[in-house]
C-alpha cells in the first residue's frame, strides 16, 4: 500500500530537490548539517603552554555503561595537536549567558583572562557556570574524516538547571521550552 505524504494543509508535501555532496563546493551540505541544532560547548584540556580550550558543537553522549561521550575536532584546526594528543579533557554544556565566553573560545584558545578557572584531578581546566560538565579521559580516538573523534570516558561530572545555549543554521540561539 502507497501512503502520499501530506502536510497540515491540503495537497502533497513539498520536497527539496535531492542534492550529492560534492568536495568541490561544501556549502550544501554544510547548510543541511546545520539543519541540525545541537547544543554548544566548550572543550578544555591543560597542554605545556597552559589551558586551551575550543568551542564546538561535534558532542554526543554514546554509553551509560561505561559512561562515554564523543566530539570531533577539524584536523585542520590551529588547536588540533594538543587536543589530539590529551590524555584528559572535559566538556562544559553552555548555558544561554554563556555566549561571550562561547566567542571567545570559538576565536582563540587561551585566552582565559578574568575566567575563574578550577582544575580537574587529571588537572583539565574547569570552567564556572556550565549547565553540565564532564570530565574526561581519553579512551579512544579515530579520525572521521577531516576531523578527528575524542571517545571520552566521564570521570566526573556536574549538572545544573538553565537554559541552554544551541546552534542552528549557523547561528546561535534561544531555545523555545514552551514551543
Amino acid at each position: 500500500m502507497h501512503t502520499e505524504l501530506t502536510g497540515t494543509t491540503a495537497g502533497t508535501c513539498h520536497m527539496p530537490p535531492v542534492l550529492v555532496p560534492q568536495p568541490d563546493d561544501p556549502r550544501p551540505l554544510r547548510s543541511a548539517f546545520g539543519r541540525f541544532t545541537t547544543g554548544v560547548t566548550i572543550v578544555t584540556t591543560q597542554t605545556p603552554k597552559g589551558p586551551l580550550g575550543i568551542t564546538a558543537n561535534s558532542f554526543s553522549s554514546v554509553s551509560l555503561d561505561p559512561p562515554l561521550v564523543i566530539w570531533g575536532i577539524g584536523r585542520h584546526s590551529s588547536r588540533f595537536a594538543a587536543f589530539a594528543e590529551c590524555e584528559h579533557f572535559a566538556i562544559h554544556v553552555l548555558a544561554v549567558e554563556q555566549h561571550d565566553l562561547c566567542w571567545r573560545f570559538a576565536r582563540s584558545g587561551h585566552d582565559f583572562t578574568g575566567v575563574d578557572l578550577a582544575y580537574s584531578n587529571e588537572g583539565a581546566p574547569l570552567l564556572p557556570g556550565a549547565l553540565a560538565r564532564f570530565e574526561c579521559r581519553t579512551a579512544n580516538r579515530f579520525t572521521g574524516g577531516d576531523h578527528e573523534m575524542l571517545l571520552g570516558q566521564v570521570l566526573r561530572m556536574t549538572s545544573r538547571e538553565g537554559e541552554p545555549m544551541v546552534f542552528s543554521a549557523g547561528r546561535y540561539r534561544l531555545f523555545a521550552p514552551d514551543a
